[in-house]
């Protein structure tokens, strides 16, 4: 059994899908969830699912190492990023290279960076006139939003589209590529 952690910083959506499709496999669950918001709705949802969950701060993450020895001590073969606000430390990066997973609610190398998250990053596509946008599924590097692209899904922009309804349309491919994507990485490594 391969153990998932995930990162988190809000309400949790994403890590819930994930928590559950791997709530019966054989091959990996999720076993930890951490957030660097104290009163992250995320915290809420794995602990109603039978996960550990917990807050750390800055200094746990980017100086004491903590996070790293959590990590570690749980055993974690894989880290998945769902709406993870925070840039990844390099003893994390280093310690787990090729083995952190995000989700961008864009096609990337477009619409990503710091600052591009969540709205700002559907406001950003209808902004600039595209037709399309989706997600990306990446690996995590030193670098936001820059790792290399492991999966793509598409959906079309459409006329009278705002921020919410092209969000809730990108939802959907989260949901429904995110946790089978994760589960190809675990079969793979």
């Amino acid at each position: 059994m391969k153990n998932i952690a995930i990162l988190a910083s809000g309400a949790g959506t994403n890590a819930e899908n994930i928590i559950r499709y791997f709530s019966n496999e054989k091959k990996a669950k999720v076993t930890l969830v951490l957030s660097n918001k104290p009163q992250a709705m995320v915290l809420k949802r794995a602990a109603a699912l039978g996960v550990d969950a917990f807050f750390f701060d800055r200094s746990q993450f980017y100086t004491t190492g903590e996070v790293l020895m959590m990590l570690r001590r749980r055993e974690t073969h894989l880290v998945v990023l769902a709406g993870f606000l925070w840039l990844v430390p390099g003893d994390v990066i280093g310690a787990y290279r090729g083995r952190i997973v995000n989700i961008h609610p864009a096609l990337l190398p477009g619409f990503g960076g710091k600052g591009m998250y969540g709205d700002r990053v559907h406001r950003a596509v209808l902004d600039a006139g595209c037709t399309e946008s989706g997600i990306t599924i990446h690996y995590v590097n030193e670098h936001y939003d820059s790792g290399d692209i492991i999966f793509q899904a598409r959906c079309p922009v459409l006329p009278g589209d705002d921020a919410d309804s092209l969000a809730a349309r990108v939802h959907k491919l989260e949901y429904e590529h995110y946790p089978r994507v994760i589960e190809k990485l675990v079969e793979q490594s």
